[in-house]
């Protein structure tokens, strides 16, 4: 044989060989993202009086995240999320349940606690102006908003200071930020953002893990209203 014959031959046997292993990757990603899905069917339906609602409460998709205040693709999603949600003019909504990451506590789960504070004490608008806060200013990973700041941050939003501290420093709302992380637990989430999007009249989800492009989110609900 002829040695630009074998070089060909070479060279189709490895063609062939990558396409398999492209052929079964995809094929495992479909599994696992058809898995993901089976699990987000069970997660705890959007209920006004319980979440943390951003857009309109009575949206037809809701784009659900579970989210660790310390977590730096967090911090970029949060972003893209609010874009994101404005675009569709009601059509969509966001909720915001907490799924703080061991390796970044204290700082996630007394962040998230404190944000609980400040909805119980000015409600839902108080609640994502915590948020939003500690998201533009957290440098992420654990330690990138201090603990000492919750306080402050409560103030300079005109929450009543001496019942958030007691808020805070009881713990009061401990037991509703693990609420959340069972619940994303239970549904499968194991890292952050956790995003479960979902039609609301349906039930049909779709599962999007990580810091989702916008232009991917988009694509994603767009086919929640197919």
């Amino acid at each position: 044989m002829r040695d630009g014959a074998l070089d060909a031959q070479i060279n189709a046997g490895i063609e062939r060989y990558i396409a398999k292993q492209r052929a079964a990757q995809a094929a495992a990603g479909a599994r696992k993202e058809q898995r993901s899905a089976a699990l987000a069917k069970n997660i705890r339906p959007v209920s006004p009086q319980r979440d943390h609602i951003y857009g309109n409460p009575e949206a037809e998709v809701s784009l659900i995240e579970y989210s660790d205040f310390e977590c730096p693709f967090c911090k970029r999603f949060h972003v893209t999320a609010k874009e994101v949600v404005d675009s569709y003019d009601g059509r969509v909504n966001w909720v915001y349940r907490h799924f703080p990451l061991a390796f970044h506590n204290p700082g996630a789960q007394k962040q998230a606690e404190a944000s609980e504070c400040a909805n119980a004490l000015g409600g839902n608008e108080a609640f994502w102006r915590y948020a939003d806060k500690i998201y533009e200013r957290t440098r992420s990973n654990g330690n990138g908003f201090p603990l000492s700041g919750l306080l402050p941050l409560a103030e300079e939003l005109g929450l009543d200071t001496e019942e958030f501290r007691v808020c805070l420093e009881t713990g009061k709302f401990a037991g509703r930020v693990l609420e959340d992380y069972n619940d994303g637990t239970n549904i499968g989430i194991t890292g952050t953002p956790g995003n479960v999007l979902r039609n609301n009249r349906t039930g049909r989800v779709v599962v999007r893990a990580g810091a989702v492009p916008a232009a991917n989110l988009k694509n994603a609900l767009d086919g929640l209203f197919r």
